[in-house]
């Protein structure tokens, strides 16, 4: 019978292998990672075969929480460009909304300063985006 150790090599091997063939988001390769620790460990003397499973699920765990954390590109808040421009449907009154036509299609809008009316079919920049309205100035108030 082949020891533990050689066990928890030919699974690490395998589970690299296998994200190589299958991309998993490297859940694969994290736990193969993690195999080739706890055959480490078994080489230097851990010799239970609970705690050593123990120790990889834990390993496993934490090595795709670190991974999910580091190698995930950073999510920015809103898929809206900066300075993104779109034509106003309707009036927009001070703090209130009103609607425009922003990549053909009609969004309520709220002007970003609550001290100007924006009027009707006029062009505005898209600041940002809070839920389903968008945040709008004026061009006019940008050109002066």
């Amino acid at each position: 019978m082949p020891s533990l150790t050689l066990i928890w090599l030919l699974a690490g091997a395998v589970l690299c292998l296998m994200e190589l063939f299958l991309p998993s988001a490297f859940v694969a390769f994290m736990m193969g990672i993690s195999a080739f620790v706890v055959a480490l460990l078994s080489g230097v003397g851990l010799g239970n075969v609970w705690l050593q499973v123990v120790v990889w699920l834990l390993l496993s765990t934490f090595l795709i929480v670190l991974s999910r954390r580091f190698l995930q590109p950073r999510r920015r808040k809103s898929k809206i460009q900066d300075a993104v421009i779109a034509e106003t449907l309707t009036e927009i009154p001070p703090g209130k909304t009103g609607r425009v036509l922003y990549e053909g299609n009609s969004w309520q809008a709220r002007c970003d300063d609550d001290k100007f009316t924006v009027a009707p079919h006029q062009r505005v920049y898209v600041v940002r985006r809070e839920g389903t309205t968008l945040i709008v100035i004026p061009e006019n108030l940008l050109n002066s």
